[in-house]
């Protein structure tokens, strides 16, 4: 029997990620990007290196559905696949009901789109992908991997919230998200470095989505998102932790609608709203602007925050991982968070780090500081396979 064949998809609002697998290798990647604007696709081989980049038409750019149409057209010219045996879908929200993939039916849909409003930016994208891939590729089995899964057997006290039990009883709990992020650096330290996947762990998925996550025994403990991804630290245009009473105040005395406190808290805070400036840490870090030195001071200052918090829980620290596109990338900001924390027996080689090592830990440093670029898409695969 040959390797099976298999698609991810990450689907955002504008955009399509892709990865192609032939078993375990990875054979095509790449994203269609501007749907319903100027459809743009760049798709690279793998194998060869060679790379087509250029534009879609209007048609085949048009909507998920189309994209994808076109997406297997290319697929066939680069690689002769003439069938995807499954696809497996990043889905941010799974709910309190599911701790694993799944199986896509009709049902997981229907409850999965009421997730829709604790996810608004990436719930309705992620199962618009579902239901272009199930048209496109009806005989492929779809499955869903859940962000959230990874987090879902917390303890109850780094679960809850402090209101009756009623709401706990119908969902309303921390959840925290990355999990797929997550789950594959706690796979690659237990193939690599078994002593830091079984010890005291703290990840710092830092992008423009950023949590970071306590693991203790590769098992998620506690996370600094919580029942929607607006928590916990600030990102690239979220909010990150807010007084609720803030919300309220928006509402009341502000005269705020609720579809305006959304998109303020989702789409115009964060790095973006501090700064005034941008989402990007790159164009912040070269800015000489004084706002946008006080967004990132304020974003290390959070992730200090955090880890402190994130390291009580563990009741102590033996290792820290730095991941997503700020953590593997932007070394001042991982020296910033390191500085001055003698007192949790962390210090970093600013060397190593400036020469983007994996191991950034100084000599005499207690905790071990690793820089490990993730791979959720690698993650999607392998859970993807055992349902062939």
């Amino acid at each position: 029997m040959s390797d099976p064949t298999i698609l991810v998809l990450n689907s955002g609002s504008s955009s399509i990620k892709f990865d192609l697998y032939d078993g375990e290798n990875e054979t095509v990647k790449g994203q269609v990007t501007g749907l319903g604007a100027k459809p743009w696709i760049l798709i690279k081989n793998c194998v060869d290196g060679t790379c087509e980049d250029e534009a879609l038409s209007p048609d085949a750019g048009q909507s998920h559905k189309t994209a994808l149409g076109a997406l297997l057209s290319y697929l066939k010219d680069l690689t002769g696949v003439a069938r995807i045996d499954a696809v497996g879908h990043r889905v941010v929200h799974g709910g309190h009901l599911h701790s694993r993939p799944r199986v896509i039916d009709d049902a997981l849909l229907e409850e999965l789109e009421t997730l829709i409003p604790l996810a608004p930016l990436h719930q309705p994208h992620n199962l618009a992908g579902v239901a272009a891939a199930k048209s496109a590729f009806p005989q492929a089995i779809q499955v869903a991997c859940f962000d959230t899964a990874f987090h879902r057997h917390h303890p109850w006290v780094n679960d809850t919230f402090a209101l009756p039990g009623c709401y706990y009883d119908e969902g309303i709990r921390r959840y925290g998200f990355h999990g797929l992020s997550y789950e594959y650096i706690c796979e690659h330290l237990k193939e690599r470095r078994p002593s830091a996947h079984d010890g005291r762990l703290v990840v710092a998925h830092l992008g423009n989505g950023a949590s970071m996550c306590a693991i203790k025994n590769g098992q998620s403990i506690g996370s600094t998102m919580g029942f929607t991804a607006l928590d916990g630290l600030p990102m690239g245009t979220r909010c990150g932790q807010l007084d609720p009473g803030v919300v309220l105040y928006l509402l009341t005395t502000k005269g705020m609608s609720p579809e305006d406190v959304s998109d303020l808290l989702y789409k115009e805070s964060g790095l973006k709203g501090l700064s005034g400036i941008s989402q990007d840490m790159r164009a912040l870090s070269e800015s000489t602007s004084p706002e946008a030195a006080k967004a990132i001071d304020y974003f290390v200052f959070r992730i200090r925050r955090e880890l402190g918090a994130m390291a009580a829980i563990l009741n102590g620290l033996d290792t820290l991982v730095f991941t997503g596109g700020i953590g593997e990338n932007a070394t001042t900001i991982r020296e910033r968070v390191c500085e001055e924390l003698d007192w949790l027996g962390l210090k970093i080689d600013p060397d190593k780090n400036d020469a983007g090592e994996t191991d950034i830990s100084s000599t005499d440093s207690r905790v071990s500081v690793l820089v490990i670029p993730t791979n959720e898409e690698a993650m999607i695969r392998r859970h993807t396979t055992r349902f062939l």
